[in-house]
């Protein structure tokens, strides 16, 4: 048995049986991650209040030798974000991109920059110093391009001319291609 600790971002919450919960994470070192947490439900010492949605939090997690799912044995908070929860439109936005989050990462795979991602924006959103519309197209933007699936908005992908040399009236968007062409 093997224990382990890292910053983590829960993205993910399932109820397991009438006390457990299986949990999914994105952590700094081990990234998408999911664990059980053995009756979290009941324990009022173990989880109290930690294991909420969009909590930054510190996490020790031990992996056995046999196959399942890791153990989540000890949650702190590094940061509850409050402002989130108590805010519809923020809660909102939160769920959307812990979604995409887990719908775009592998089980397993190290995302330092995904991760950084997600934690820079959960704290912009409970700052609220960005409108959160424009932190939502920025944060799928970034998502997308460290996914490599974000379409190139720097040049024509025909004939490679920058776009500040391109009148915004001849600039198509072509799919197939990747990205914006002029005509």
């Amino acid at each position: 048995m093997s224990l382990f600790s890292s910053p983590a971002i829960l993205i993910r919450r399932l109820d397991y049986g009438d006390f457990d919960l299986i949990i999914t994470f994105l952590t700094y070192r081990h990234g998408k991650m999911t664990a059980i947490a053995k009756s979290a439900k009941r324990s009022t010492k173990r989880f109290s209040g930690v294991l909420e949605l969009f909590s930054l939090l510190d996490i020790v997690v031990s992996r056995s030798s046999r196959k399942g799912l890791p153990v989540l044995t000890e949650a702190s908070f590094s940061s509850p974000l409050n402002h989130i929860r108590g805010n519809i439109t923020k809660t909102a936005f939160a769920s959307y991109w812990s979604e995409l989050v887990n719908d775009t990462l592998e089980e397993g795979k190290q995302q330092v920059a995904v991760f950084q991602l997600l934690d820079y924006a959960l704290k912009a959103l409970d700052a609220g110093e960005i409108p959160d519309e424009v932190l939502s197209i920025l944060f799928q933007m970034r998502l997308l391009t460290l996914s490599g699936l974000c379409p190139n908005l720097n040049y024509c992908c025909t004939c490679h001319s920058d776009m500040a040399d391109i009148s915004q009236y001849k600039i198509n968007v072509d799919l197939a291609k990747g990205g914006v062409v002029c005509e």
